[in-house]
């Protein structure tokens, strides 16, 4: 007697077919959504694109009691304390995402360490903020004060070391991005087809071999896009920057010196802003804009690239 054939129903289809409708409606609406928020900053944005024009992107002064603005120490602030951040961060992600998918501690130590790593995650930035006003400005200001004076002929590192700086932005970034690298690199390695570590181990290759023959160049894929969404939540991260990077208009090279960047000066300036300080300020929220989708969509490419490269890897 022959095994009976399943027939989905006609009723089964049509949910199928409204659960489709209604994920394409939900894709449509978000990108319609992005092109509204693009729209509204853009109109609010002309009068000083109109106004300034490119000098905006490279002018160093911003006075609104004189109307004029130039955003190039917030481009520097936001680019550099975000790479600082996702060079500090990604070593350390990259170890616990390690440590949590392979078996290097007994199984209730790794869901502790999981479970602080999501504490982490759940953190608001203000409290991050706050602890690096009490625990980072002081060590900084120390610390930075003697590297300083013994590699004053570095231009990253000359110049007096404030609390308030550059540096202790990134540090604070860093610890806040680490969570991100750490969950979605660790859904990467997880995905690692069982019979490819039983292979290598099966021609001799010891732990680490597996790991950073094997593991890591499949899981790459992954690996980049937690790099990328790290980066971009580090540029766009608002409270705890501005809480601790000292936020001064003045363009400096050295990490011990306060800067700023597109996000705090948002934060910091448009509730008392007015007039033409308005329409700088969206031109300044256009160029963040610019840059995290411009992030985004390198990033993409790199992934698809990375993808291609090892012949399919992590989807």
């Amino acid at each position: 007697m022959s095994a009976p054939v399943f027939k989905p129903q006609g009723g089964y289809r049509h949910r199928k077919d409204y659960f489709r409708a209604l994920c394409w409606l939900a894709a449509v609406m978000i990108v319609l959504l992005l092109g509204l928020i693009i729209h509204e900053i853009l109109t609010q944005a002309m009068p000083a694109i109109h106004q300034y024009g490119w000098r905006f992107i490279t002018s160093s002064e911003w006075r609104p009691n004189r109307d004029l603005y130039g955003v190039l120490p917030m481009l520097f602030g936001t680019a550099v304390s975000s790479f600082i951040a996702l060079l500090l961060a990604l070593p350390l992600g990259l170890a616990v995402a390690l440590f949590l998918s392979e078996n290097f501690l007994p199984r209730p130590l790794r869901q502790f360490m999981r479970m602080i790593v999501e504490m982490l995650a759940a953190t608001p930035s203000v409290v991050y903020g706050l602890w690096g006003i009490f625990t980072l400005v002081p060590l900084v200001q120390h610390y930075g004060g003697v590297v300083s004076r013994n590699f004053a002929w570095i231009p990253f590192l000359h110049g007096p070391a404030y609390g308030n700086s550059l540096l202790t932005a990134s540090l604070v970034l860093a610890l806040m991005v680490v969570p991100t690298i750490a969950a979605i690199s660790r859904a990467a390695l997880v995905a690692v087809p069982e019979p490819l570590r039983e292979g290598a181990y099966a021609l001799g290759a010891t732990r680490w071999e597996t790991i950073l023959r094997v593991l890591l160049p499949y899981a790459a894929p992954g690996i980049v896009a937690a790099s990328i969404l790290a980066f971009g939540r580090a540029m766009g991260e608002t409270m705890a920057v501005a809480m601790l990077i000292g936020n001064s208009q003045r363009l400096t090279l050295s990490l011990f010196s306060p800067s700023n960047t597109l996000s705090a000066l948002l934060a910091n300036q448009f509730s008392e802003a007015e007039g033409l300080q308005i329409n700088a300020l969206m031109y300044a929220a256009l160029l963040l804009i610019i840059l995290t989708l411009g992030t985004n969509i390198l990033g993409e490419l790199v992934l698809r690239r990375t993808q291609k490269a090892i012949g399919g890897g992590y989807s």
